[in-house]
């Protein structure tokens, strides 16, 4: 199945690849960046147009993104008498494929009201967007998230006869959706973005995606080749950064800096991120920042906001150690390996990481950064207090960090390997539909 696909820098691409729909909620996304990366670099491999189901959702995105946003064929409720049509004609052309396609994509036990509303649209949309397809052209679906935009990529697929791609990331595996064993065993085949969730998605219920399963890393977001200077001068300037969510273990990072502060060393801590209620994420942010005023820290952590994009880099370089102290909730849910890491390692920045799922895949214990158990504040403690203690050590650990990632995530090779997926399984199903 190897195919071997040209880049097409400003010329117009090949005949005969497959002209691939990728079905995103929004696009683009600040805190999907590999998203936008992944697919903006794809569009050079392949005939590609992006349809998000929701409404445009520009905050902090950066310049590149918002420019990106005029090909997004966009969805949201200005498209709704458009779904309500096409429920109509299905209503009364299919009912009883209808009614089978309903029970398939809704029937199930949700977790949650917000689920169970985001599957709904994604059906409706779903009857839209395979008379929109089959219109356009398209050939393949890919679905990059196994919940709204894999349902509206399956119920596409099964009217318009076309094959779907669909990617499983992180805590989609643990806790599953009710539907996700069958729309793993319907997909054409299934992708992953790191080895540990390769083998979690291969034995997943029961192996429904065994020997389909394919691993392409995600693509470097920054663009820049700056390296991060790393200083180490006290006080230590430490950064987190993400979605202020429990897989994060930011709490964990917080009684780590009150023991580095019971041992008199130099520091602060920009804990950068946060929207709780915009990511539907709780409480969080306000438990800790009252974490924060309980240990006294608020003289040395500093909680700034979500950052743009177009910020990352500059609050990269201002820092010397990035930490991510990651844990696996007691749901099961877990990241993959977080974006922000990749950031930073490629930035050359030394790493302190927790050792849990796909994290030693680029925190390399000792060799591209230094890695803890999860939960134990006292290890994370000792891992920044050894980097501000030897930083010639982490400045090569993040030296060797950055090599690692620059080779592993190079947006170039990891589009083209997915676009080769996509040709080669295009190429073969049709020659089995030939024979």
């Amino acid at each position: 199945m190897n195919t071997t696909l040209p880049v097409a820098e400003n010329g117009p691409l090949p005949t005969g690849l497959p002209h691939v729909a990728v079905i995103l909620l929004w696009y683009p996304l600040f805190t999907q960046p590999f998203i936008f990366r992944e697919v903006e670099t794809l569009r050079r491999c392949l005939p590609l147009a992006v349809y998000s189901l929701y409404d445009h959702n520009h905050r902090c995105c950066s310049g590149e993104m918002r420019d990106a946003a005029a090909a997004t064929h966009t969805l949201g409720l200005r498209a709704l008498p458009k779904l309500v049509r096409e429920l109509a004609v299905q209503l009364c052309t299919h009912p009883r494929r209808l009614a089978r396609l309903f029970r398939q994509a809704l029937f199930h036990r949700w977790t949650s009201w917000e689920t169970l509303g985001e599957n709904c649209w994604a059906f409706f949309a779903g009857l839209y967007l395979a008379r929109r397809f089959r219109e356009d052209g398209i050939d393949m679906i890919y679905a990059p998230w196994p919940r709204g935009t894999a349902t509206a990529a399956r119920v596409a697929a099964q009217l318009a006869g076309i094959p779907y791609v669909v990617a499983v990331r992180g805590d989609n595996l643990d806790p599953a959706d009710p539907d996700l064993a069958d729309k793993l065993r319907d997909a054409l085949f299934v992708r992953v973005n790191n080895a540990a969730d390769k083998e979690r998605a291969e034995a997943f219920a029961g192996g429904v995606a065994r020997g389909k399963t394919d691993l392409v890393y995600n693509c470097l977001t920054l663009t820049g080749e700056a390296t991060c200077p790393a200083r180490l001068q006290m006080p230590v300037r430490l950064l987190a950064l993400g979605r202020f969510d429990v897989t994060k273990g930011f709490d964990v990072l917080l009684r780590a800096c009150d023991i580095l502060a019971q041992r008199q060393q130099q520091f602060t801590l920009t804990l950068a991120g946060g929207g709780g209620h915009v990511f539907g994420l709780g409480k969080e942010e306000k438990r800790l920042q009252t974490l924060r005023s309980q240990l006294g820290l608020e003289n040395r952590v500093q909680f700034p906001g979500l950052v743009s994009h177009n910020e990352l880099p500059r609050l990269l370089m201002a820092h010397d150690i990035f930490v991510a102290p990651c844990v696996i909730h007691a749901s099961g849910r877990r990241d993959g390996i977080p974006n922000t890491v990749i950031e930073a390692l490629s930035c050359g920045m030394p790493v302190v990481s927790t050792n849990i799922h796909a994290l030693p895949e680029v925190v390399r214990n000792g060799e591209t950064g230094l890695t803890v158990p999860p939960n134990d504040p006292e290890a994370l403690a000792d891992a920044i207090q050894w980097c501000m203690e030897h930083p010639d050590e982490a400045r090569q650990l993040g030296r060797q960090g950055q090599e690692l990632v620059k080779g592993m995530f190079d947006p170039e090779t990891n589009s083209r390997a997915l676009a080769e997926l996509f040709a080669a399984h295009h190429a073969r199903r049709k020659a089995e539909c030939a024979a």
